[in-house]
């Protein structure tokens, strides 16, 4: 079952690009805005990934952070996040848990069969936690409303 607007985000362990462990927790006490992807080094991915760099200034200008989880290997978002120079944490989520949990599987993504895929979805949580704003897209091959996400930002 996906988060909805008002609930509280469940708190997290997963493991960044060096391999190190980081929880929700210590990202709270700023808006953070939380973008899973299905898979490194795919294009649309890239593309949404990259427009999150881009907009770090303007994010920042929010006062908010970004957090990108998929459920590739800590190795793999350590190419792809060095390959398209992504300074905000990457996390794995190897085990598929916290995808669950947040915004549910694409399964066979890529039209492989049996692979399961974090659904491209964006969260912007406030300070404490609590959901303000969910998108959640069952076509993997649709970027975010970035707009949309901007404004969720501005309006609390």
């Amino acid at each position: 079952m996906a988060l909805t607007v008002g609930s509280k985000a469940p708190d997290f362990t997963l493991t960044d690009t060096d391999r190190k462990p980081r929880s929700l927790k210590e990202f709270l006490g700023k808006k953070t805005v939380i973008a899973f992807f299905p898979g490194a080094f795919t294009g649309v991915c890239t593309k949404e990934m990259c427009a999150f760099r881009d907009a770090l200034g303007s994010l920042s200008s929010l006062k908010a952070q970004v957090i990108a989880i998929s459920v590739d290997s800590p190795f793999a978002n350590k190419g792809f996040a060095d390959a398209n120079k992504l300074t905000f944490p990457i996390l794995s989520d190897y085990t598929h848990e916290v995808s669950k949990a947040y915004c549910g599987l694409y399964d066979g993504f890529a039209g492989l069969k049996g692979y399961l895929a974090s659904k491209r979805s964006v969260f912007v949580l406030d300070a404490q936690g609590t959901v303000k704003y969910v998108w959640i897209s069952e076509n993997p091959g649709v970027e975010p409303p970035y707009d949309d996400v901007n404004k969720a930002l501005a309006a609390f």
